[in-house]
């Protein structure tokens, strides 16, 4: 069974930085789309980004130009950098394949605040 693991989330002010991972079992990340999701308080989970086997990545509008998606297949690792942080991306952070979801982890919290 496919499990992940969200690491690098922390407290931050507004205008912050953070770098998070997510650490994969199995062939996942070698044949998979991997995205990144977060969940705010009181709101359903949302995609923020995701990225092609390849290396791909697609923003969501609110994250375009702030974050960076990149992945290291080899040692099935995704990361997301988060520049300019603002309150409203304060959240749990999961990672999964969009494609073909798999149990979700524990995440990995980011408070943005002052």
């Amino acid at each position: 069974q496919v499990q992940f693991v969200e690491s690098g989330g922390g407290l931050v002010q507004p205008g912050g930085s953070l770098r998070l991972s997510c650490l994969g079992s199995g062939n996942i990340f070698k044949i998979y789309r991997m995205a990144w999701y977060r969940q705010a308080p009181g709101k359903q989970r949302e995609l923020v980004a995701d990225i092609s086997v390849s290396g791909n990545p697609m923003y969501k509008d609110f994250v375009r130009g702030r974050f960076t998606l990149s992945r290291d297949n080899a040692a099935n690792t995704m990361y997301l950098q988060m520049n300019d942080l603002t309150t409203e991306d304060t959240g749990v952070y999961y990672c999964n394949a969009p494609n073909s979801l798999r149990a979700w982890g524990e995440g990995t919290l980011v408070t943005v605040s002052s």
